[in-house]
This record gives structure tokens, C-alpha cells and sequence, in this order.
């Protein structure tokens, strides 16, 4: 079987959602595989995150489908509960990887120095998320705090766009990156689903250039 790692290598790009309305959730998954996307991160931020990630699942149930910003183990149990496939964090926190490894769901915890990297590690984590990207030094700061950790292969995400996206994918440790300028929020909670729906096919033609 797969590695989650490797799932999500084959799409290069993960689009982070934040859904408000309900009733966006399952015309966003419908959008997402109609357009060459089958995959989607729903952030916790919002308080309808779990419903609305089980929409999605119902909507298109090939959909691959994680739950990001995970905070807290009843999150994780939310998740799972809702459908998700895996779990990411946006930092490092020992209980929350632990507890995942105890329930066999996959997760991708959050780092941002060589320290981090190297406590992941001793989880037996070798797939990561760098957060956040832009903020935290971008693609020369990867590069160099990754020079040491040969294994690890990371998500960049934070202040990732159309335009810098493909230098994070020139790094041979970087499997996919997380982006939200596809799934744009305010178009989301109006229901465009026309102009999402490009911006997704846009965003899946630029990765294709990796």
C-alpha cells in the first residue's frame, strides 16, 4: 500500500480549505474531482469542519480528505469520525502524533526547525509539514535546514501561490506543497463554483510543470 506521502506526491499541490457554509462542501468536492484535484485539507478553523468534511466524503468518496489545523485528540476523534483520511497539524505536539499512531491514522505534524525535524524523528515521523513556509524563511531556509535529515520528505504550506510554488518542488524532499489561492474563501462562501472551478484546473496545470 501507499504511503500517504506518496498518495499525496501524485497531486503535487493540496488545496487548505476553510468552509463557513455547509452547503459549500459538497459542490467544492465535485469541483475539486471534476477539475483534476481528487484531494482536499479541511482545516478545523471553522466550527462546521468535521460536518463539512463528511459532506464532502458523502459528495465524492474517492476524494482524498485530511483535517488540518488538528489541535486536540478530540479533533483527531472528530475527524475520523467525519471520514478523514489523515490528519495534519500545524506544529509539532508529541500527544497528538502519539495518540494518532495509537488509532493507526495517518498524520503529517507541523515543524519549522532543525530541532522539531529531529523530535519527529523520534516518533518514527518522517513525513512532514514546513509551517509557515513563506513566513519561516521560504525555499533557501528548507533548503538548508533539510541538508541534515537526508529521510524526511515535506509539505510545505503557508504563503505558497502559482508563482512560488514550483521553486518549493524543485527540492527533492518536497512531495506536494499546501495552498489555499485555488479554494479561495470568499469566493467559496458565495458559491462560485465557476471561477473556483478554474482556478483549480489553473492550479492543477502549474504543478504539472514539476
Amino acid at each position: 500500500m501507499s504511503s500517504l506521502a506518496d498518495q499525496l506526491a501524485e497531486f503535487k499541490v493540496i488545496p487548505v480549505i476553510e468552509i463557513n457554509v455547509l452547503s459549500s462542501a459538497a459542490p467544492l468536492a465535485d469541483a475539486l474531482m471534476k477539475n483534476g484535484l481528487p484531494v482536499a485539507e479541511v482545516t478545523f478553523r471553522s466550527d462546521i469542519a468535521a460536518e463539512a468534511l463528511a459532506a464532502m466524503k458523502a459528495a465524492q468518496p474517492e476524494l482524498l480528505v485530511g483535517a488540518g489545523t488538528v489541535l486536540t485528540t478530540e479533533q483527531v476523534d472528530k475527524a475520523v469520525a467525519a471520514g478523514a483520511d489523515f490528519i495534519v497539524s500545524p506544529g509539532f505536539n508529541p500527544k497528538i502524533v502519539q495518540y494518532c499512531q495509537q488509532q493507526s491514522v495517518a498524520m503529517i505534524p507541523g515543524v519549522n526547525s532543525p530541532s522539531q525535524i529531529e523530535q519527529v524523528m523520534e516518533l518514527g515521523i518522517t513525513t512532514v509539514k514546513f509551517f509557515p513556509a513563506e513566513a519561516t524563511g521560504g525555499v533557501k531556509f528548507l533548503k538548508a535546514i533539510l541538508a541534515p535529515y537526508r529521510n524526511i520528505r515535506v509539505m510545505p504550506t503557508g504563503g505558497i501561490n502559482a508563482v512560488n510554488i514550483l521553486d518549493y518542488l524543485a527540492l527533492p524532499a518536497v512531495f506536494a506543497c499546501g495552498g489555499s489561492w485555488m479554494v479561495d474563501k470568499n469566493l467559496l462562501d458565495a458559491g462560485d463554483f465557476d471561477t473556483l472551478g478554474k482556478l483549480i484546473a489553473d492550479a492543477r496545470a502549474v504543478v504539472e510543470k514539476a
